[in-house]
Order: C-alpha cells, then structure tokens, then sequence
C-alpha cells in the first residue's frame, strides 16, 4: 500500500487522478469500517438528506442543509485521520497527542452543533 502512495505522488496531471481518486475511496471505505462516529453521522446525513428537498427554500438554503451534513462527515473524516496518526505516532498517553484528538473531537462538535442550528432553524421556519 505504501508503494502506491509513491507512485501516485510522483505522478502528475490526469496519470494522478485515477490514483487520487482510487485512495479516497479506499479512505470512505476505511472510516466506514474502522470508524463508528463516522458511520452514526453518515446514517444521520442519509436520513436527513431526503428531508433538505422538502426543507429548502432555495437553492441556496437547500447547499445550506446539504452543506452542514457534508461538513459533519468531512470533520469527522479529518478528525479520525488526526487519532489514527496519533495513535500510531505515540501508543501511550501523551499530553499533547491528548490535546490533538481533543481538539479534532472539537472541531467534530463544532460541524455538529453547526448542522443542528441550520437544520433547527429551517425546521422551526418551515412550521
């Protein structure tokens, strides 16, 4: 696998793409696996999601809804990346590994108290 990271990193314009594209995959595929945070939120996005059409009041208020989900899922996905690194940088406790995950824990709570103001605004709106 690490050889496959060379190759695509000293690869350049459309030869990268399919690699690029081929490692993100295998990235969703990853935190779904190894992540339960990030499969609660992706079921709560999926779920969600349907309700964005009937929500929306425009264009822009439905990227809004769609947008909060998508931000969840991308914080969660950077935040398990930072404790993957962490943990397999330093297996025991470390002050300022604690701090990185807290701080990636953060920034999760932050996307969702973020999500959960727009979807409860809209929803207060709508009714």
């Amino acid at each position: 696998m690490q050889e496959e990271h060379n190759i695509a990193k000293n690869d350049s314009g459309l030869k990268r793409l399919p690699r690029a594209i081929a490692c993100s995959m295998r990235g969703y595929v990853f935190a779904w696996r190894y992540e339960s945070g990030f499969r609660q939120y992706a079921v709560i996005s999926a779920l969600l999601f349907p309700f964005s059409f009937w929500l929306q009041q425009s264009l822009s208020h439905w990227f809004a809804l769609v947008g909060s989900l998508v931000f969840l899922l991308f914080t969660e996905i950077i935040n398990s990346a930072v404790e993957a690194i962490a943990d397999a940088t330093i297996p025991e406790y470390n002050t300022l590994i604690g701090r990185a995950k807290d701080l990636g824990s953060a920034g999760v709570f932050t996307a969702l108290m973020f999500m959960l103001v727009i979807w409860g605004v809209s929803a207060y709106q709508y009714f």
